[in-house]
């Protein structure tokens, strides 16, 4: 008997990603007051491309309405967190890596969550008796610039299920599922053992959706691991890896793919399917 998860919803995955969001801002030592000067000058330019865009496209007072209209229900779906994320921070991450000479960074994301478990390198994922999915063994170095091993370095990394499900936005999956901070070793080598996650689609229920249906675009993502690796003195990498040949990886909804974060997994003769890949960071 084929049983049908209860799939996320817009406003629940928009509230988790608020609380992590927030969670995470209040307890950042990078947070600082943005100067007046910034908010000035970012605010003005973008406002004046919102002018631009109503002459050039000629908007009407109907069409400023709808769009008056939708904003309102963005916020109060609670949807900021996942328009953002979708159609917003991918320029913004392309901007912040134009002078970084590391490993090549994408965007966070939604789905993020602090504070998972810590695990010492191997390490296999936290997932059920019944996880489902191909077996994923995932391995590499964290180095700095120079090519020198960074010893501890931290691989946290989160995924969605073999169905395209995340731990805390999916009711049906348990808190914590296929999420973990992996410790590198003294030469910062690690190898995580997990599942291969699944393409999946934005949720679909709310305003987002309702934008990306009126223009007719795609709500899908590419399968992918999520990975923000860090060391000590060395500067934070968050990244995206895909697989090759994977659905959507040419049309990924939040155009957040790169050539150099493209995994190429070979079968380990046992089922299994083996992966390298090394992430350089460079000092903070």
């Amino acid at each position: 008997m084929t049983t049908t998860q209860p799939s996320p919803t817009a406003a629940g995955s928009g509230s988790s990603a608020t609380e992590a969001f927030r969670a995470t801002r209040s307890t950042a030592s990078t947070a600082q007051t943005v100067p007046p000067e910034r908010v000035s000058a970012v605010v003005s330019s973008l406002l004046a491309g919102i002018h631009r865009t109503i002459r050039s496209e000629s908007v009407t007072y109907d069409e400023f309405q709808a769009a008056k209209q939708y904003l309102i229900e963005v916020g109060e779906g609670g949807e900021w967190p996942l328009l953002l994320d979708v159609f917003v921070e991918h320029v913004v991450e392309d901007v912040a890596s134009r002078d970084q000479n590391c490993t090549k960074g994408s965007i966070l994301g939604p789905y993020y969550l602090p504070g998972q478990a810590r695990l010492d390198s191997p390490a296999t994922l936290p997932a059920r008796p019944d996880e489902r999915g191909t077996t994923l063994v995932f391995s590499g170095q964290v180095r700095d610039t120079l090519g020198n091993p960074l010893p501890g370095a931290a691989v946290d990394i989160w995924q969605a299920d073999e169905q395209g499900y995340y731990s805390g936005f999916a009711p049906h999956v348990p808190d914590g599922n296929l999420r973990a901070v992996v410790v590198a070793d003294r030469e910062g080598r690690f190898e995580i053992r997990t599942v291969e996650p699944a393409p999946y689609q934005i949720p679909t229920d709310g305003p987002t959706g309702t934008l990306i249906e009126a223009a007719g675009w795609h709500p899908w993502r590419p399968a992918h691991l999520h990975l923000l690796v860090s060391a000590s003195g060395m500067r934070p990498i968050t990244t995206q890896l895909y697989f090759r040949g994977g659905e959507w990886l040419d049309s990924d909804v939040a155009t957040a793919t790169k050539p150099e974060l493209i995994l190429d997994p070979v079968d380990a003769g046992d089922g299994t399917h083996a992966v390298e890949y090394d992430f350089v960071l460079e000092r903070a």
